[in-house]
């Protein structure tokens, strides 16, 4: 059963999505707004309608046709009735087969609107309709933002920017240690990792010897073989490295792009099914291969006698290992995308992919005798594969928590997520000992030392998850401190402990200044999110601390700004912000957050901790992930120092 055709569709519709790639609408328009009164203004929309288009006039609930029509963001306005400076012309309308009102040509469109409140600097205004050009039906909804003149500008929408921040000379000179470099490093070696893992598929692991043989027989000489076996493994290294270059496009077109795909309710749900259809397949219900001519396009372009085969060569091997390699590769994705770095995580973390993959091909291509001591392809082979689709079920709760948390649907509260990774570890558990089976199983097959040993090792994973899902001191795990949800999203009711850290106010900069000015205290800003791995690591085992805890509650005002908060601004408070990238649109709470983070202080990762005073200037350099808890207690006590001489 082939669903790779399915898969590679719904990840270009992604990507498509959120690169901000749309269809061009058949209508081109200008707006303006001319004041009339303090209170009232004349809006004018310029149309012109494309060559071969019309635009629909008529309100036909029959066709589910709509007027051309105009709407507002703003609570508190009127609008008067729209007219239109020519007169619509009846067609008989081929797609509707009917007669029906339509505009065609340029016509401009007027209404009289008024604010019952105060005057906004900007408007929103959102053209509605219907168009179609006999064959094609396209709807549109376009948005364009007009200057109103004598408008004051919102205070939320003006305090984007902070003139009093300094980033590059702040009041001390202390701090900036960021997690972007060990981070990298990481999830570089967790890659490689991950490499070593996919060689153990059935997809890889016959290759090593079958590929390295090749290269010996085949070659003229002995030092020609061994020179494109090396080749060989540099080019699938260079291939999957490679393949992250379109990311860092998308950086250049919005540095907020990974932080919004990672955090997205909808990208998570498609990689939660997505994963346990890969984790379906590995079970052996069914395979996901790529289209056979895209290998064979590649196999077809291979040959022994040009650089340029051995490439075609290692290109073949990642497309045709893919229905095992995807897997891994789709964690590695998600898991780099949402570490907060971006694109440069992501070339990290294929590099290190690549290099596991590629090292053996060259080092049994330089030392052929050592193939004699690798263990032969058999059942154990589909074993790796089967308990590797426990994982990839696993990791599909993970995506699936993600968007649970981002979306406060209440699902996957922390003990029921906990509870659920048990029973997969169990489940595993239990198939390596033989006492459930799985599909194309061998139910006489003996059970190995080594399927013993992972099994009793996945039984001890079982009795430490255990305590997880109850209301007792013993249910933290620190192990996997920042993978469940917080422990604050509870199905039990607990109060706060007395070493817990918790925000004075979340999500709400402005009312934690105020607090912070009546308390003469500086603020200490904690960008986190919902879905944040590295923020809970902090929250769960860095600010319990003792020391740590006291300085926080006693000497700081906490806000913790949720950069991935989607929860919908009042349209009196949604505008759009013009940046170094472009215009913005700021719909939610997320939205204006993650956007006060870049803009002030030039990231976009989290956690990010930024220490202001009460006159909102920049005390130290903002940390990122610091596990070091002397570290991040030095930097606390470092932005105190320069609050109180200040």
């Amino acid at each position: 059963m082939k669903y790779m055709n399915c898969f590679l569709a719904i990840t270009g519709i992604l990507l498509l999505g959120f690169s901000g790639v749309s269809a061009q609408t058949p209508v081109q328009w200008s707006a303006k707004a001319e004041r009339v009164t303090a209170s009232k203004y004349l809006v004018k929309i310029n149309m012109t309608i494309g060559t071969g288009w019309q635009v629909y006039a008529d309100d036909d609930k029959e066709a589910g046709l709509t007027n051309i029509n105009l709407a507002y963001n703003h609570e508190g306005l009127q609008a008067g009735k729209m007219q239109c400076t020519r007169l619509a012309k009846k067609i008989n309308d081929t797609l509707f087969a009917k007669k029906l009102s339509v505009f065609t040509g340029k016509i401009v469109l007027i209404q009289s609107i008024s604010f019952q409140n105060s005057v906004p600097a900007t408007l929103k205004i959102i053209l509605t309709g219907f168009a179609s050009n006999g064959k094609e039906f396209q709807p549109i909804k376009e948005s364009k933002i007009v200057q109103l003149q004598g408008g004051k500008a919102d205070f939320k929408a003006s305090n984007i920017k902070l003139s009093s921040v300094n980033l590059l000379r702040p009041v001390a000179d202390c701090g900036g240690t960021q997690s972007g470099e060990n981070g990298m490093l990481g999830i570089f070696f967790l890659s490689i990792a991950g490499g070593l893992l996919a060689l153990l598929t059935p997809c890889v692991f016959p290759m090593i010897p079958l590929t390295v043989s090749f290269f010996t027989a085949q070659s003229a000489s002995k030092n020609r073989g061994v020179l494109n076996g090396i080749l060989y493994g540099f080019f699938i290294f260079l291939i999957y490295t490679l393949a992250s270059l379109p990311f860092h496009l998308l950086t250049k077109l919005d540095p907020e792009i990974f932080n919004v795909f990672s955090t997205n309710i909808w990208v998570n749900l498609v990689f939660f099914f997505l994963f346990v259809a890969f984790a379906l397949s590995f079970f052996g219900l069914f395979e996901i291969t790529l289209p056979s001519w895209l290998g064979n396009a590649a196999d077809s372009k291979s040959s022994l006698g040009s650089i340029s085969g051995i490439f075609f060569m290692a290109l073949t091997l990642a497309l045709v290992s893919f229905s095992c390699t995807g897997p891994i590769l789709g964690t590695l994705l998600v898991s780099s995308l949402s570490s907060g770095a971006g694109a440069w995580m992501l070339t990290a973390g294929m590099a290190g992919f690549g290099l596991a993959l590629a090292l053996p091909f060259a080092l049994f291509a330089m030392f052929p005798g050592w193939m004699q001591k690798l263990p032969k392809s058999g059942g154990w082979l589909d074993t790796v594969k089967k308990v590797l689709a426990f994982v990839e079920l696993a990791m599909a709760f993970k995506f699936l928590s993600n968007a649970d948390l981002v979306a406060h649907w209440g699902l996957l509260k922390r003990e029921i997520f906990i509870g659920l990774w048990a029973l997969i570890a169990l489940a595993a558990a239990l198939y390596l000992f033989g006492i459930i089976h799985l599909p194309h199983d061998n139910k006489k097959a003996t059970i190995g030392k080594g399927r013993l040993i992972t099994g009793i090792v996945l039984l001890l994973v079982v009795f430490y998850l255990i305590p997880g899902v109850t209301n007792t001191s013993y249910a933290d795990l620190k192990f996997l401190s920042g993978f469940p949800p917080p422990s604050s999203y509870s199905i039990y009711k607990r109060s706060a402990g007395t070493d817990q850290v918790t925000a004075q106010v979340i999500n709400d900069y402005d009312r934690a200044l105020k607090i912070a000015k009546a308390q003469h205290k500086p603020l200490l800003i904690d960008f986190t999110g919902w879905a944040c791995v590295n923020c809970r690591k902090m929250e769960e085992n860095v600010w319990p601390r003792p020391e740590i805890a006291a300085t926080i509650k006693d000497h700081f005002i906490l806000v913790s700004l949720y950069v991935d908060d989607r929860k919908v601004l009042p349209q009196s408070l949604q505008f759009t912000f013009k940046g170094a990238h472009g215009e913005k649109e700021i719909i939610t709470n997320g939205d204006k957050w993650a956007t006060f983070e870049a803009v002030n202080f030039g990231q976009v990762t989290q956690p990010l901790y930024v220490i202001l005073n009460t006159d909102e200037k920049l005390m130290n350099h903002p940390v990122g992930y610091t596990p070091d808890e002397t570290a991040y207690l030095k930097w606390l006590q470092c932005g105190l120092k320069a609050s109180a001489n200040k």
